[in-house]
């Protein structure tokens, strides 16, 4: 198959890409992943690690890795124009509508339609775990982005339970991509012990390694 994804587990690493001989052709490609709207179009090899949260390449042979510890890996390809996407999406940057500018940004790059593109968002902390503060509610509101994805706390005055994966899922609908074209790995990192979780685990948490490629 010409397209090579998926999403990795606690005890993925790095190395994990270096033994698998069917990938050994693949440059591995990350970013310095800062919590923002950054695209950035990979359209040769960086001699450095980027600032940003999203990767767009047509290119063969490129591995787009992200890496995430409760927040949300989303892939995405369009098969038909061989364009392939990785993006970071965290309550920043999710604010800050990081999905959809990465699927505007290959429709603008690429020629991409939404329509057209396939979707898998991968494992990530879920809506009975996410506790944000005030804060992060009222920064989506800021950026006139619906709150409705946020109930209040039972229990803690100004906390909130957020959605993060339900939230992401809604902008990209909005843009017109199917909803039969979106996968969902439906695990909790919080609560699932083979995910990373920052959450859970603080500093000592290791980071899931999403990816996606093309060889052709």
């Amino acid at each position: 198959p010409y397209l090579v994804h998926g999403f990795g587990t606690e005890e993925w690493t790095d190395e994990d890409f270096r033994r698998k001989s069917e990938w050994a052709g693949f440059r591995r490609i990350y970013l310095d992943q800062v919590h923002s709207d950054i695209i950035r179009f990979i359209d040769g090899i960086p001699d450095k690690n980027l600032k940003g949260d999203a990767m767009l390449t047509d290119l063969p042979e490129l591995l787009l890795i992200i890496k995430t510890a409760d927040c949300l890996p989303v892939l995405i390809v369009d098969e038909s124009r061989k364009v392939i996407a990785a993006v970071h999406c965290g309550w920043r940057g999710t604010s800050k509508r990081v999905i959809q500018k990465a699927i505007q940004g290959m429709g603008d790059h690429y020629g991409c339609l939404p329509s057209a593109l396939l979707v898998a968002q991968g494992p990530c902390i879920g809506s009975e775990c996410y506790e944000v503060g005030e804060d992060v509610f009222q920064s989506f509101g800021k950026e006139g982005l619906a709150t409705d994805l946020f109930r209040p706390h039972p229990s803690k005055e100004k906390k909130y339970l957020f959605d993060l994966k339900g939230e992401n899922l809604s902008q990209m609908l909005s843009l017109g991509i199917e909803k039969e074209n979106i996968y969902s790995v439906d695990c909790c990192s919080h609560c699932d012990e083979s995910f990373p979780s920052y959450r859970r685990d603080d500093d000592k948490a290791g980071r899931m390694l999403s990816f996606i490629g093309m060889s052709f």
